[in-house]
Protein backbone atom coordinates (compact mmCIF):
# COMPACT_ATOMS: atom_id res chain seq x y z
CA UNK A 1 0.00 0.00 0.00
CA UNK A 2 1.32 3.71 -0.97
CA UNK A 3 1.79 5.41 2.16
CA UNK A 4 2.02 8.87 2.08
CA UNK A 5 4.64 11.26 3.77
CA UNK A 6 3.83 12.51 6.83
CA UNK A 7 3.10 16.34 7.63
CA UNK A 8 5.91 18.32 8.82
CA UNK A 9 5.77 19.01 12.85
CA UNK A 10 4.44 22.75 12.90
CA UNK A 11 7.39 25.49 13.96
CA UNK A 12 7.76 26.05 17.75
CA UNK A 13 6.17 29.28 19.58
CA UNK A 14 8.29 32.15 19.05
CA UNK A 15 7.20 32.93 23.14
CA UNK A 16 6.42 30.03 25.25
CA UNK A 17 5.47 30.60 29.14
CA UNK A 18 4.49 27.54 30.72
CA UNK A 19 3.54 27.39 34.84
CA UNK A 20 3.87 30.93 35.19
CA UNK A 21 3.08 31.95 39.12
CA UNK A 22 4.10 35.51 40.06
CA UNK A 23 3.40 37.49 43.46
CA UNK A 24 3.22 41.11 44.66
CA UNK A 25 4.43 40.54 47.75
CA UNK A 26 2.00 38.05 49.29
CA UNK A 27 -0.31 39.13 46.46
CA UNK A 28 -0.79 35.68 44.04
CA UNK A 29 -1.54 37.51 40.86
CA UNK A 30 -0.75 34.60 38.21
CA UNK A 31 -1.54 31.63 39.06
CA UNK A 32 -0.36 28.82 36.85
CA UNK A 33 -0.44 31.14 33.36
CA UNK A 34 0.59 29.06 30.19
CA UNK A 35 0.21 30.50 26.51
CA UNK A 36 2.22 30.68 23.39
CA UNK A 37 2.50 33.09 20.48
CA UNK A 38 3.54 32.20 17.09
CA UNK A 39 5.81 34.14 15.03
CA UNK A 40 4.05 36.81 13.31
CA UNK A 41 1.13 36.65 15.21
CA UNK A 42 -0.89 39.16 17.22
CA UNK A 43 -2.20 37.70 20.71
CA UNK A 44 -5.04 39.98 22.44
CA UNK A 45 -4.52 38.78 26.33
CA UNK A 46 -7.97 40.03 27.58
CA UNK A 47 -9.83 40.56 30.82
CA UNK A 48 -11.68 42.58 33.57
CA UNK A 49 -9.49 44.56 35.68
CA UNK A 50 -7.77 43.04 37.88
CA UNK A 51 -7.45 39.72 35.98
CA UNK A 52 -3.61 39.49 35.80
CA UNK A 53 -3.13 41.06 32.30
CA UNK A 54 -0.32 43.46 33.06
CA UNK A 55 1.60 41.45 35.61
CA UNK A 56 1.28 38.39 33.06
CA UNK A 57 3.43 41.03 30.33
CA UNK A 58 5.26 42.18 33.67
CA UNK A 59 6.55 38.67 33.72
CA UNK A 60 7.55 38.20 30.39
CA UNK A 61 9.41 40.92 30.13
CA UNK A 62 11.11 40.10 33.80
CA UNK A 63 10.43 43.06 35.48
CA UNK A 64 11.40 43.05 39.24
CA UNK A 65 8.10 42.72 39.76
CA UNK A 66 5.88 40.91 40.24
CA UNK A 67 8.16 38.39 41.11
CA UNK A 68 8.11 35.27 39.22
CA UNK A 69 8.50 32.59 41.39
CA UNK A 70 7.74 29.17 39.47
CA UNK A 71 7.22 28.83 35.53
CA UNK A 72 9.57 29.25 32.36
CA UNK A 73 9.34 31.35 29.38
CA UNK A 74 10.85 30.34 26.36
CA UNK A 75 11.58 33.12 23.22
CA UNK A 76 13.02 31.62 20.56
CA UNK A 77 14.16 28.52 21.79
CA UNK A 78 16.20 30.35 24.57
CA UNK A 79 15.47 30.40 28.05
CA UNK A 80 14.57 33.83 29.98
CA UNK A 81 13.18 33.06 33.09
CA UNK A 82 15.80 33.82 34.98
CA UNK A 83 17.26 36.71 32.97
CA UNK A 84 16.77 40.41 33.99
CA UNK A 85 15.05 42.81 32.44
CA UNK A 86 18.12 44.45 30.45
CA UNK A 87 19.16 40.79 29.11
CA UNK A 88 15.73 40.23 28.24
CA UNK A 89 15.22 43.76 26.10
CA UNK A 90 18.70 42.61 24.29
CA UNK A 91 17.01 39.37 22.92
CA UNK A 92 14.23 40.71 21.61
CA UNK A 93 11.59 41.44 24.48
CA UNK A 94 9.93 44.99 24.07
CA UNK A 95 7.55 46.16 27.06
CA UNK A 96 5.14 49.61 25.73
CA UNK A 97 3.92 50.48 29.52
CA UNK A 98 0.67 51.89 29.73
CA UNK A 99 2.44 55.42 30.84
CA UNK A 100 4.46 55.52 27.80
CA UNK A 101 7.47 56.81 29.50
CA UNK A 102 8.46 59.44 27.26
CA UNK A 103 11.57 61.07 28.60
CA UNK A 104 10.73 64.93 28.98
CA UNK A 105 13.12 67.51 27.92
CA UNK A 106 14.26 65.69 24.75
CA UNK A 107 12.83 65.87 21.06
CA UNK A 108 11.42 62.89 19.28
CA UNK A 109 14.54 61.67 17.72
CA UNK A 110 16.15 62.18 20.65
CA UNK A 111 14.19 59.51 22.55
CA UNK A 112 14.41 57.49 19.27
CA UNK A 113 18.18 58.26 19.58
CA UNK A 114 18.50 57.14 23.44
CA UNK A 115 16.92 53.46 22.64
CA UNK A 116 19.08 53.04 19.91
CA UNK A 117 21.82 53.34 22.01
CA UNK A 118 21.56 49.84 23.16
CA UNK A 119 23.14 46.59 21.64
CA UNK A 120 21.49 45.17 18.92
CA UNK A 121 20.03 48.28 17.20
CA UNK A 122 16.64 47.31 15.94
CA UNK A 123 15.17 50.03 13.12
CA UNK A 124 17.14 52.75 11.62
CA UNK A 125 15.50 56.43 11.65
CA UNK A 126 14.53 55.67 7.84
CA UNK A 127 12.41 52.52 8.48
CA UNK A 128 10.95 53.80 11.67
CA UNK A 129 9.59 57.38 9.77
CA UNK A 130 8.54 55.39 6.71
CA UNK A 131 6.55 53.82 9.09
CA UNK A 132 5.63 56.74 11.24
CA UNK A 133 5.14 59.96 9.57
CA UNK A 134 3.77 61.75 11.96
CA UNK A 135 6.51 61.59 13.62
CA UNK A 136 8.63 62.61 11.27
CA UNK A 137 7.35 65.31 10.92
CA UNK A 138 7.41 66.07 14.20
CA UNK A 139 10.92 65.04 14.92
CA UNK A 140 12.63 68.20 16.51
CA UNK A 141 9.31 68.58 18.62
CA UNK A 142 10.03 67.94 22.41
CA UNK A 143 8.12 64.37 22.88
CA UNK A 144 6.39 65.27 25.74
CA UNK A 145 4.48 67.62 24.32
CA UNK A 146 2.79 65.25 21.69
CA UNK A 147 -1.26 64.41 21.05
CA UNK A 148 -1.41 61.01 23.02
CA UNK A 149 -2.24 59.23 20.24
CA UNK A 150 1.37 61.01 18.97
CA UNK A 151 3.03 60.06 22.39
CA UNK A 152 1.57 56.18 21.89
CA UNK A 153 3.04 56.13 18.52
CA UNK A 154 6.57 57.32 19.81
CA UNK A 155 6.66 54.52 22.32
CA UNK A 156 5.88 51.62 19.76
CA UNK A 157 8.58 53.22 17.66
CA UNK A 158 10.96 53.53 20.67
CA UNK A 159 10.93 49.91 21.20
CA UNK A 160 11.32 49.23 17.27
CA UNK A 161 14.51 51.09 17.24
CA UNK A 162 15.76 47.98 19.70
CA UNK A 163 16.15 44.43 18.19
CA UNK A 164 12.53 43.38 18.75
CA UNK A 165 11.09 40.31 18.18
CA UNK A 166 8.19 40.18 20.56
CA UNK A 167 6.18 43.59 21.12
CA UNK A 168 4.37 43.83 24.33
CA UNK A 169 1.83 46.54 24.36
CA UNK A 170 -0.06 47.59 27.94
CA UNK A 171 -3.13 49.28 27.28
CA UNK A 172 -2.14 51.18 24.20
CA UNK A 173 -5.80 52.83 22.82
CA UNK A 174 -5.91 53.89 27.03
CA UNK A 175 -7.40 57.83 26.39
CA UNK A 176 -6.94 57.98 22.63
CA UNK A 177 -10.00 59.24 20.28
CA UNK A 178 -11.58 56.40 18.01
CA UNK A 179 -10.00 57.48 15.18
CA UNK A 180 -6.49 57.60 16.98
CA UNK A 181 -7.30 53.81 17.77
CA UNK A 182 -8.32 52.87 14.08
CA UNK A 183 -4.67 54.24 12.98
CA UNK A 184 -3.18 52.88 16.15
CA UNK A 185 -4.82 49.42 14.82
CA UNK A 186 -3.93 50.02 11.11
CA UNK A 187 0.19 50.55 12.03
CA UNK A 188 -0.11 46.98 14.39
CA UNK A 189 -1.73 45.34 11.29
CA UNK A 190 1.43 46.86 9.22
CA UNK A 191 3.76 46.03 12.05
CA UNK A 192 2.44 42.31 12.05
CA UNK A 193 3.78 42.07 8.04
CA UNK A 194 6.71 43.00 8.84
CA UNK A 195 7.49 39.59 10.69
CA UNK A 196 6.62 41.32 14.48
CA UNK A 197 5.07 38.97 17.11
CA UNK A 198 2.68 41.35 19.34
CA UNK A 199 1.05 40.80 22.56
CA UNK A 200 -1.55 43.48 23.47
CA UNK A 201 -3.62 43.74 26.84
CA UNK A 202 -6.32 46.16 26.01
CA UNK A 203 -9.82 47.21 28.06
CA UNK A 204 -11.31 48.30 24.91
CA UNK A 205 -12.05 44.04 24.13
CA UNK A 206 -13.59 44.75 21.18
CA UNK A 207 -10.96 46.82 19.17
CA UNK A 208 -8.11 44.38 20.52
CA UNK A 209 -10.40 41.61 18.92
CA UNK A 210 -10.17 43.45 15.46
CA UNK A 211 -6.74 42.73 14.81
CA UNK A 212 -5.55 39.79 17.02
CA UNK A 213 -4.98 36.24 15.21
CA UNK A 214 -5.50 34.45 18.60
CA UNK A 215 -7.49 35.35 22.24
CA UNK A 216 -6.22 34.42 25.69
CA UNK A 217 -8.83 35.60 28.64
CA UNK A 218 -7.39 36.13 32.08
CA UNK A 219 -9.58 35.64 35.51
CA UNK A 220 -8.00 36.09 38.54
CA UNK A 221 -4.74 35.34 37.02
CA UNK A 222 -5.59 31.94 35.68
CA UNK A 223 -6.45 31.52 31.75
CA UNK A 224 -10.43 30.72 31.17
CA UNK A 225 -10.17 30.99 27.55
CA UNK A 226 -8.09 30.42 24.89
CA UNK A 227 -8.79 30.56 20.78
CA UNK A 228 -10.32 32.53 18.10
CA UNK A 229 -11.47 35.97 18.51
CA UNK A 230 -14.88 34.83 16.48
CA UNK A 231 -15.75 32.49 19.32
CA UNK A 232 -15.22 35.53 21.84
CA UNK A 233 -17.61 37.85 19.46
CA UNK A 234 -19.85 34.97 18.84
CA UNK A 235 -20.60 34.50 22.93
CA UNK A 236 -22.54 36.65 25.04
CA UNK A 237 -21.93 34.67 27.96
CA UNK A 238 -18.22 35.07 27.58
CA UNK A 239 -18.05 38.62 26.81
CA UNK A 240 -20.38 39.22 29.88
CA UNK A 241 -18.63 36.86 32.70
CA UNK A 242 -15.10 38.15 32.05
CA UNK A 243 -15.11 40.83 29.60
CA UNK A 244 -18.16 42.83 30.67
CA UNK A 245 -19.15 43.77 26.74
Amino acid sequence: MHQTAPFPPPPPPLLRCQGLHAYYGESYVIQGVSLAVADNEILALLGRNGAGKTSTLRAIARARQPELRQGEIWLAGMAIHTLPAHRAARLGVALVPEDRRIIPGLTVEENLILAQIAPSPGWDFERIYAHFPRLAERRRQEAITLSGGEQQMLAIARALARNVKVLLLDEPYEGLAPQIVAEIERLLIELKRTGLTVIVVEQNAIAALRIADRCVILDNGAVVFEGAPSEVLADSRLRRDYLAV
